[in-house]
């Protein structure tokens, strides 16, 4: 095997040694940047100076913490100086259901969702369970109040559970520091009412036969049978629009004022989005057969209702993210129609 023969080889193993950890890189700049975009870049930015570097690279630390050392330090630059990510419900009361309501706030201020089959790793269900619930998007919301270098410091220790002496390696800094910033970091999740802790049971039966009942309600836009699936004090939100609704009488007024638009629209079940079920909704195209897309709908459901529903209204991003068609045909709808009855 000649020299160059080893250069390549050497070069794969590399490649592979640095990919095997693009997963879990993704799923800790997300929790960190609130984006699945810039989550993304920053891991392409973590692997390029991983690559450039990796000369200096000294073999007695781990490969898996030194990379983490590196992806840290470009999302702490991207958070420099910038306005946290939100829910609309992060920013003021929820209003009114009336059009005059809608206000359009840039996509940087919003938290987006992510694909759980981007975030979440293979292999133990308990593993995945803990790490889809971390991605919630009530707990990526929250974890944007913290400070970047506390959200740091959390998200290895509690979700990540790295221990105190580790993570004060990584951030340089002292043990009695990562554990200061631990406690103000609890304590600000704390106010929110929300933890990182026991990971949420996994969708019943029962569950999954509510959300194939919501979809067909829906589609069928049928009041009444909504009514008895979504709870009466359910929240609505349609980012990038800052309203936001509270209570199923709110949700139906809008549905049946504003948003009416809606009816006729197909709900496609997609890959899951923040550990939560999504579904892609298409609207009757305006200019011919077919649909188009309108919004992805992240649904979250307890003791038998649906509590919680966002519209996220960025289809030209998200739509390609979540793999789905950017128009709805007869063809597909048939397809459609066949994994709803999968559901």
């Amino acid at each position: 095997m000649n020299d160059s023969t080893l250069a390549l080889d050497r070069t794969a193993d590399t490649e592979r040694r640095l990919e095997a950890h693009r997963t879990e890189l993704i799923a800790y700049c997300y929790r960190m940047l609130g984006s699945p975009f810039e989550a993304e870049d920053a891991v392409q930015e973590t692997l390029l100076r991983g690559w450039r570097a990796l000369d200096r690279f000294e073999e007695r630390a781990a490969l898996r913490s030194w990379l983490y050392r590196i992806a840290t330090n470009v999302c702490l630059d991207m958070l420099s100086g910038r306005e946290r990510r939100a829910r609309p419900m992060d920013l003021g009361p929820a209003r009114s259901p009336d059009a005059a309501n809608l206000h359009v706030l840039p996509e940087a201020l919003w938290v987006q969702p992510v694909p759980d089959s981007v975030v979440a790793p293979e292999g133990d269900p308990a593993d995945v369970a803990v790490a889809r619930e971390s991605i919630r998007l009530a707990f990526i919301a929250a974890l944007q109040h913290l400070p970047p270098r506390q959200r740091a410091v959390l998200v290895l220790c509690e979700v990540l559970r790295w221990h105190a002496a580790e993570v004060a390696e990584l951030l340089e800094t002292t043990v009695a520091s990562v554990n200061s910033a631990l406690q103000r970091a609890r304590a600000t999740l704390a106010s929110a009412k929300v933890t990182a802790g026991d990971p949420s049971p996994p969708l019943s039966d029962a569950d999954r036969a509510l959300l194939t009942r919501y979809v067909d309600a829906f589609q069928r836009y049928d009041i009444s049978a909504l009514t008895a699936l979504i709870h009466e004090d359910a929240t609505q939100s349609m980012p990038p629009y800052d309203l936001w609704l509270r209570g199923r009488d709110d949700i139906f007024s809008w549905w049946l004022g504003p948003g009416s638009g809606c009816r006729g629209s197909r709900v496609v079940p997609t890959v899951g989005a923040n550990g939560l079920p999504a579904f892609a909704q298409y609207k009757p195209s305006a200019t011919g057969p077919g649909y188009e897309p309108w919004a992805l709908q992240v649904l979250e459901v307890s003791d038998g209702r649906i509590v919680d529903l966002t519209f996220f209204l960025d289809t030209a991003a998200l739509f390609p993210l979540f793999g789905l068609p950017a128009r709805l045909d007869p063809q597909q709808l048939g397809q459609a129609e066949e994994a709803e009855q999968r559901l």
